[in-house]
């Protein structure tokens, strides 16, 4: 397995690098927040040669525009990832699977992946729709051993010491980069 993390607004910039192999960040919410941190924090991970991957915090609202504010903000390379943060209790299954399908359309050579809780998993998906791969959160279970029978890509399994933590379901870095696209 391979160890990450992913940063937003609230970590630091400068964040540890020892032991990562990737890291995801937060670039936007809605159609009118960006991360005011997201292009260093971006340019550390690639700095250290880390898979970089980044993450939308979905809102109420188009989902097409909110695809449309996330894409224009960022200079993909190949090998990007680019993730849905479903975490809004107003924001709906079909509302995911269109974000999801919005942002494939727009970068089809991306991975495009679904973060959320088990909660919403279990309880608020209808679809069992991850798009390329399911990042699930279950800080309940140890790293790599999340409690869902979907296959998952990407485990956050720890939010302790202020940092979001991560495995990644790749024996290698280089198996995570071909995966990607890079």
């Amino acid at each position: 397995m391979l160890h990450g993390i992913d940063v937003s607004s609230h970590n630091s910039a400068n964040y540890a690098l020892q032991g990562l192999d990737f890291v995801f960040v937060k670039v936007t919410e809605g159609t009118s927040y960006t991360n005011p941190k997201w292009v260093t924090q971006r340019n550390r991970a690639r700095n250290a040669g880390l898979v970089v991957g980044y993450y939308h915090y979905v809102t109420p609202g188009s989902m097409s525009a909110q695809a449309g504010y996330f894409l224009d903000k960022i200079a993909l390379r190949a090998g990007d990832v680019l993730a849905l943060d479903w975490e809004h209790p107003d924001v709906w299954c079909l509302d995911k699977d269109r974000w999801l399908e919005d942002v494939k359309d727009a970068a089809p050579a991306h991975r495009v992946v679904l973060y959320c809780n088990r909660a919403y998993w279990f309880n608020r998906d209808t679809t069992d729709n991850a798009g390329d791969g399911l990042w699930i959160a279950d800080p309940d279970h140890a790293a790599g051993r999340p409690a869902v029978q979907h296959p998952w890509t990407f485990h956050q399994y720890s939010w302790a010491g202020g940092l979001d933590r991560d495995v990644a379901r790749f024996d290698t870095r280089a198996a995570l980069r071909e995966w990607a696209g890079a």
